[in-house]
């Protein structure tokens, strides 16, 4: 009788449990010769100088989730300004998603089979270099996009401190897929050369994202400049 009246704080103890068990911790790290201002939804934001690193915690079932770069940010002290590539709304204490271009870590976790999903995705574009790898779990395969993307930019995509994807310069449904149909382009094939295991155009999941999972429960490590 006792347990049945008491059965709602039962219930929410062993979840919370099972969510705490389950918890990824996200390891960032900034290897780069310059200041990098990590962004992450979850998570906020926080300024990184050369070596400088910050974790976050994220609960189990979350998805839709980024980390990413941004550079050249300007803020006060209230946490406000702007940032040349990777902006969420002139914030330091990201929101939202960043402004391409910007380089992503893209994660789902506890998903199909208590598995996690992650990618680096280009359909932002690129402005870092990026290295994301599981580090617990004996979960060993990492994703890596470490290229000269920014310098051999074709011209049509170039912005002011990275690449842009054709999508956001041209919106149109042969680079944006917004009909659910479309294949590579000469463009999603430039990034595709650079960085093979990235995410280059909407449909690209056959070797950018089914490829990379992890138990339920993994920790990850996100590096600019690896």
């Amino acid at each position: 009788m006792s347990l049945l009246k008491n059965l709602p704080t039962v219930l929410s103890i062993l979840y919370f449990a099972a969510s705490t068990v389950n918890a990824a911790t996200f390891n960032k790290k900034n290897n780069c010769p310059f200041t990098v201002w990590a962004g992450a939804v979850p998570g906020g934001g926080k300024q990184l100088g050369t070596g400088q690193t910050w974790t976050i915690n994220v609960a189990a079932g979350t998805k839709g989730a980024r980390i990413w770069p941004r550079t050249n940010c300007n803020f006060d002290g209230a946490g406000r300004g702007r940032c040349q590539t990777g902006d969420c709304g002139g914030l330091l204490q990201c929101q939202g998603y960043g402004q391409p271009p910007n380089t992503l870590a893209e994660y789902a976790l506890n998903q199909y089979m208590n598995r996690d999903f992650y990618d680096i995705s280009l359909i932002d574009g690129f402005n870092v270099p990026m290295d994301f790898s599981p580090v617990s779990n004996g979960c060993t395969r990492g994703i890596r996009c470490t290229a000269d993307i920014n310098g051999q930019c074709p011209a049509q995509l170039r912005a002011p401190g990275g690449c842009n994807n054709a999508c956001t310069v041209s919106k149109t449904d042969q680079y944006c897929c917004n009909s659910g149909h479309c294949g590579p382009t000469d463009y999603s094939r430039f990034f595709k050369s650079r960085c093979p295991d990235a995410y280059s155009y909407p449909k690209d999941d056959a070797t950018s994202t089914v490829l990379f999972t992890c138990p339920g429960g993994t920790n990850y490590r996100v590096v600019f400049c690896p």
